[in-house]
């Protein structure tokens, strides 16, 4: 028999129930939103349109609200009524350049780009959650930070906003930070899944530019190769990872683009690489960047080649506090209803920028099955960043719900 949770009777005694109605009650409103972003990615950080959007939702809530400069952010702040600490919920806001199938009647309108990885979602779940909690600003005991943020998709939003002071929006330092994110596959829909520890990856890119001498391809003895060396240094890179990383804190690296000479016949100057380093904890991710440049020095030198090579530090690894997550998992059970939550296996090799808030203050980022309900099977239907993927509008009470209940939960434990 397992443990009774530590948040059983903090929850059992809070309005749950209530909050999941309300939610349900905001699901047309909820959807529309979501299809109107839908039909209107933006990309990057500069998102006019799709912040005019989101504040015309927020308007009359009684938010304190501030615009980042230099990236279209929304930080917005309700004020409890009962003296607290502050809880930051988080939205991400920006689209990919991915070209829509065009299937869906609200299929993207903007050529290039798409709401690949829903977030779109994530922006009108949140604006629900917000909608949830501005009438209930009495019950509670303490601050709700609202992050609406762009730029996640490789741009670093979360690091910008967090120097322009979200954190501490509210005044003091906000105790937890909680964000979703929808699956369009591998999650059955509406089921939420989450883990303690390491729940995605670091992601760093290293680049690489091997220098030796050009000449003819009939005289490969005058001239100073670098297109075996950087075959040689691409295969050496896999071995490193098995050989050089413990298999328990794994690395996984994989080299994306290689590009050298013009012509059969001429022996370029340069040849170059680049490959994606993904890790699952600041230890592996040390060892990685060190061994990896070890390993594309040693082999240039071994050829007699020039090489400049460098780690391009990307997103940390996101990591779930083990406190938050098991409060969010049992705040899932009690407020969506036994089995809605499972715990994942191992942590996702795909990377976002919600770790940098994680770093900094408890966390929890939950997955919420989206997948398509017409017969598909979760597990074969295109995933996130594919230009078929499709996010089910049906989950959108229950993100909103969970957002607002782990505010007024978070809050309600002081």
């Amino acid at each position: 028999m397992s443990a009774p949770s530590p948040f059983a009777a903090l929850l059992s005694g809070l309005p749950l129930s209530d909050l999941a109605a309300s939610a349900a009650r905001l699901q047309p409103e909820l959807a529309a939103l979501r299809r109107d972003l839908h039909r209107e990615p933006e990309i990057g950080l500069e998102l006019p349109k799709t912040r005019a959007r989101l504040l015309a939702a927020l308007d009359g809530l009684g938010l304190e609200i501030t615009l980042g400069t230099g990236l279209s952010s929304i930080t917005a702040v309700l004020r409890g009524g009962r003296p607290g600490p502050g809880v930051l919920l988080r939205a991400d806001m920006d689209a990919l350049p991915v070209q829509e199938s065009g299937r869906l009647p609200y299929a993207s309108a903007v050529p290039g780009a798409m709401h690949a990885c829903g977030h779109d979602l994530h922006m009108a779940a949140l604006v629900g959650a917000a909608r949830l909690l501005a009438p209930r600003r009495d019950a509670l005991a303490g601050d709700v930070v609202f992050m609406f943020q762009p730029g996640e998709e490789g741009e670093g939003g979360a690091q910008r906003m967090v120097d322009a002071g979200v954190l501490d929006a509210a005044g003091d330092r906000v105790v937890a930070a909680y964000a979703l994110h929808v699956a369009a596959a591998l999650l059955p829909n509406g089921l939420v899944a989450s883990r303690p520890g390491p729940v995605l990856a670091a992601s760093d890119t290293l680049h690489v530019t091997l220098r030796g001498r050009g000449g003819h391809g009939s005289s490969p003895h005058s001239a100073l190769d670098p297109v075996p060396a950087m075959c040689e240094a691409v295969l050496a890179l896999q071995s490193m990872v098995t050989r050089r990383i413990d298999a328990f804190d794994p690395v996984v690296l994989t080299v994306g683009t290689l590009s050298a000479g013009t012509v059969a016949n001429v022996i370029p100057e340069e040849a170059r690489f680049a490959a994606t380093i993904r890790s699952f904890s600041a230890h592996a991710r040390e060892v990685a960047h060190a061994e990896a440049l070890r390993v594309v020095h040693g082999i240039a030198a071994a050829h007699g080649l020039a090489v400049r090579a460098e780690v391009e530090s990307g997103y940390p690894v996101t990591v779930n506090d083990p406190v938050e997550a098991g409060f969010a998992a049992d705040l899932v059970e009690q407020l969506l209803g036994a089995g809605r939550y499972v715990e994942m296996p191992k942590p996702i090799a795909g990377s976002e920028d919600f770790g940098v808030l994680g770093a900094l203050v408890p966390s929890a980022y939950l997955m919420l099955g989206a997948a398509p309900t017409d017969g598909r099977d979760p597990f074969t239907a295109p995933y996130n960043h594919s230009p078929d993927a499709e996010f089910e509008d049906n989950v959108l009470a229950d993100g909103a719900a969970l957002l607002a209940g782990l505010a007024l939960a978070r809050l309600a434990r002081g």
